[in-house]
């Protein structure tokens, strides 16, 4: 695919105004009917990444599909799902239009904290780049797959309520439960290409946040993270911004401000503890990156949810 203008899109609200949808009914949540997708109506490669989770379920799509550097197989398979950072383009025949129809959940981070979906989501491997090739379903499976969306797209066109989000929460949770088995029995006779690099790279800040080393260490350079892949820095950051669109800072960043609202959302430290022990000098440094990276300071993140 030829270099093109990448294009973010950082909330669920600015996909529909792109895609020439009418506003969300829920800021943080949209079930879309892909007929409806008016945009990008022309026959150019382009290629996106989105702030939010991306769950497809397609029946009539007449593109290409390519995820980080990597031809997604997409031909026959009927679901395919995009974590928040991660890069995905979009090719058609010259002179064709895009031709589509099925079913999207848009899912922001910010809908799932404190629920039991803001830490396991990521347990769900077939979110990651390792994972390049769609979800094929039997018809038994889908309509399965359809029923928990018709679940979910009713509860989001009721009014809100205080039982919304567990509703919805619940069977998103359902919907990646069934995905999850549908891929394992699928795995058994499909082989996955797995990218090393960024699985390492996964795990490698993973553990180093999970552990609490950032307390000791500080924050962790991009000299050390190369380090640890046994490769350049300069190299890693060149691939992660073809993979990802990102800079081996900012998955550092990425990784940091999770920890950061998970801390803000489930304990009572101040601000500045919470800075102090995410390995930052100064207080002022963490709350400035925090609201780059959220548009909220993280005591208004916080007050969202008292």
């Amino acid at each position: 695919m030829p270099n093109k203008q990448l294009l973010r899109i950082k909330s669920i609200s600015q996909y529909h105004q792109v895609m020439g949808l009418p506003k969300p009914e829920h800021p943080l949540i949209s079930v879309i009917n892909l007929e409806s997708v008016k945009h990008p109506p022309g026959s150019e490669p382009f290629s996106m990444v989105f702030d939010f989770y991306s769950i497809s379920l397609k029946r009539d799509f007449n593109a290409k599909i390519r995820y980080g550097q990597q031809e997604y197989d997409f031909d026959e398979g009927v679901m395919f799902f995009i974590s928040p950072g991660q890069v995905f383009g979009i090719e058609v025949s010259k002179d064709e239009l895009i031709r589509r129809s099925g079913w999207l959940l848009l899912v922001h981070p910010d809908f799932l904290w404190h629920t039991s979906l803001a830490k396991t989501i990521r347990q769900y491997e077939y979110f990651g780049y390792s994972v390049h090739e769609a979800l094929f379903l039997s018809d038994k499976e889908e309509n399965m797959i359809m029923a928990i969306l018709r679940n979910i797209e009713q509860e989001y066109h009721s009014n809100i309520d205080q039982f919304s989000q567990n509703v919805m929460i619940a069977q998103l949770e359902l919907l990646l439960t069934y995905a999850e088995r549908f891929y394992h029995r699928q795995f058994i006779t499909r082989k996955i290409t797995n990218h090393r690099i960024l699985d390492r790279l996964e795990n490698i800040l993973t553990a180093y946040f999970e552990n609490d080393t950032y307390a000791q260490k500080g924050l962790p350079s991009v000299q050390w993270v190369a380090g640890q892949l046994n490769i350049s820095p300069n190299y890693l950051s060149e691939l992660l911004k073809v993979l990802t669109g990102q800079s081996t800072q900012q998955h550092i960043h990425d990784k940091l401000i999770e920890k950061a609202k998970e801390k803000l959302s489930t304990t009572d430290l101040s601000v500045s503890e919470i800075a102090y022990g995410l390995g930052f000098e100064h207080p002022q440094s963490f709350s400035k990156l925090f609201k780059s990276k959220t548009n909220l300071s993280p005591i208004a993140f916080r007050q969202t949810f008292n």
